[in-house]
Formats: C-alpha cells, structure tokens, sequence
C-alpha cells in the first residue's frame, strides 16, 4: 500500500483514504506518485478533481464553508459552499465577461453597486473604466474578504483604490438602506445552492421590488447566472433567464468557456433600454474607456458569445420557471444552513 491520499470533499470536510497510485510510463523502478486532490460534485453521477501543492486556508465562517486551495494546474482556487468560484489561471474569462459588457453597452456609467464579489475581482476590472467614478461592494462575509485581501495579490490595488467603497453586509438589505441609484448593479453571487445565502437574490420579487428601484433610467443590470452547457444550462441558468425577463424590457444572455469551471457559464444582462451597439463600437469603447489591455473580450466575440447553441435557445425560449422564495432551484451542493 501506498502512502494515504488526502481527498478534500466540499462543504469543507476531507478525508484520509487509501487511494489509487499513479505510475509514469517512462518509470522502470516501480516507483509511485501520489498527490493530494479537490473533488468537486458536479452531480450525482459526476466528480471534477484537481491536484493540489497546498491547501491555504480552510473552515466556515458564519455564513459558508470556506476554502482556498493552492492548485496544481488552475493556481489559487476559491471554493465557497463546494463549488469553485474563480481560479488564478482563468479568471479573468469570468470577470471580464461579468463586467465589461454592461459597462461598455453603457453611454457613461459613473457608479456601479456589486453584489457579493468579495475576492475583489469584480471591484479590479470596474475599477479600469476611466468614467467609474464610485464602486460599492457589498459582501455579506467578512472572512471571505479577508482572506481574499491576504492571499490573492492580484486585487490589492482594487482594495486600496479610493473609488471602493468596500461594504460588509446583506446586499438585499444594503441596497433596500440606500437612497442612492446606480448606474451599473451587478450579481457576483455564489451560485443557488439549497441552504446557501444566495438564492434569494434570484427572485423575481428581489428583482422586481428591491433591485430594479434602485438603478437609474439607463441602468443595467448583470449577473453570473450558473453553468450554461448543453448539459448543464437547465439547472440555473434558463430560470434565472426567465426570470429577469418578467422584470426587465430588455434581456441577454450570453456564455463562455471556463476551463476551471470543466462547463460553459453563463450570464444575463438586463435593462429597459434596447442593447444596440456593434462590435466595432464595442471595441472603440474598449480602447476609449478600459486602463490596459482585456484578456478575452472582444467585440466580436462578445457579440457571438450572445448567440446560443439550438438546444440552449430552445430552453430559454420555452422556460417557463421563475424565481421566487417558494420555488427556487438549486444547482448540486448546499449550504452551511442545510446541515444544522
């Protein structure tokens, strides 16, 4: 027998176990390699493992089960409630597309109020438009921020920048407080997942009566909207596309490839103003208003990432579900509050 594999399991859990050894071709003494992994439920019948270097930090705060890990391939990965949030390698895919679009389809967004986002990701890519005047971030866990200003350097100057405005509370209550409108609002939650803190925050009564109020005439609004794969995209992701649309006049969904996330992921876009620009206007806005260079979005392939597969479109067409307290879905995995 070899040495033990130490498998860590989501919601925060791990166990010692014997596991299978890995044996390289080219090995002529017999000589073993073993590693420990992070295994992710993507459902019932489906596991995603990476190899890890470390793990960084891992527990639940009051609110969620924590986790960063030090991957092998993807780099510092964080993983909240089980699921993997954002990876170092990759991230940008994600963030670039939560951000940019509406800020760019935008004639002069000055202000934007970010749900969650407490890796500070979010706050970064905003924080590059030269028109930004003010970002509120509002993220309900203080430990997942944190931890988050520790460990990931790459958002430290989005911490320090005196455009942040960095709030630790429920986003529901903070925007329900506030007096003041937004020209931007964004949903950079952990995905729905029973007994998660989140799930509320795709309703169309938060929507509707909470959210929509407080953006101005112009606003929009985006959100990450959960796995989007042709195998994937009737979890969360045509619901939540649904339900947006009984709000807003105006609705687009659109999808990438995120290698980490082993899934297309999809977002929603959403305002009472029509999405009318080109992608070469798109990119003369890039180069007008964006501080350095984007990694991954362009006009053109923002523009074609808004055009759905036939069996995706079929599904947000005919979906028929909404959102509300009562009737929610969740995508594999749950919460700290299913567990008490």
């Amino acid at each position: 027998m070899g040495e033990a594999v130490e498998i860590f399991y989501p919601n925060g859990f791990s166990n010692i176990c014997n596991g299978t050894t890995k044996q390289s071709l080219d090995d002529n003494h017999g000589s073993h390699q073993f590693d420990s992994w992070y295994e992710e439920t993507i459902d019932e019948d489906l596991k995603w493992s990476f190899a890890l270097n470390s793990v960084l930090f891992k527990g639940a705060s009051e609110y969620q089960d924590i986790a960063l890990l030090d991957t092998k391939r993807f780099g510092k990965v964080l993983v909240i409630d089980g699921k993997m949030q954002s990876a170092e390698v990759d991230e940008f895919i994600y963030h670039e597309c939560l951000i940019h679009p509406a800020l760019l389809f935008h004639s002069n967004p000055k202000t934007m109020f970010i749900m969650g986002g407490g890796e500070g990701s979010a706050a970064r890519e905003a924080l590059r438009h030269k028109s930004i005047e003010e970002v509120v971030m509002c993220d309900i866990d203080q430990e997942v921020v944190n931890f988050c200003r520790r460990f990931l350097t790459v958002n430290r100057d989005a911490f320090c920048n005196k455009k942040l405005n960095l709030v630790i509370n429920d986003a529901k209550a903070e925007l329900e407080r506030r007096n003041e409108k937004y020209d931007i609002i964004v949903g950079d939650l952990a995905d729905p997942v029973e007994g998660g803190p989140c799930y509320q925050l795709y309703t169309k009564s938060f929507y509707e009566k909470i959210l929509k109020p407080k953006l101005n005439d112009n606003g929009i609004f985006v959100t990450q909207a959960g796995p989007a794969g042709i195998f994937t995209h009737k979890e969360v992701f045509s619901s939540i596309y649904n339900t947006i649309r009984q709000v807003f006049n105006y609705v687009m969904a659109y999808t990438a490839h995120v290698p980490s996330f082993a899934d297309t992921w999809g977002w929603v876009m959403a305002s009472d103003q029509p999405f009318s620009i080109g992608a070469e206007e798109i990119d003369r806005r890039i180069a007008e208003r964006v501080e350095g260079e984007l990694l991954y979005l362009n006009g053109a392939s923002f523009l074609s990432s808004a055009t759905m597969n036939k069996t995706v479109y079929l599904s947000l067409l005919n979906e028929t579900h909404v959102y509300t307290e009562e009737n929610a879905r969740f995508i594999p995995g749950h919460g700290l509050a299913n567990r008490l």
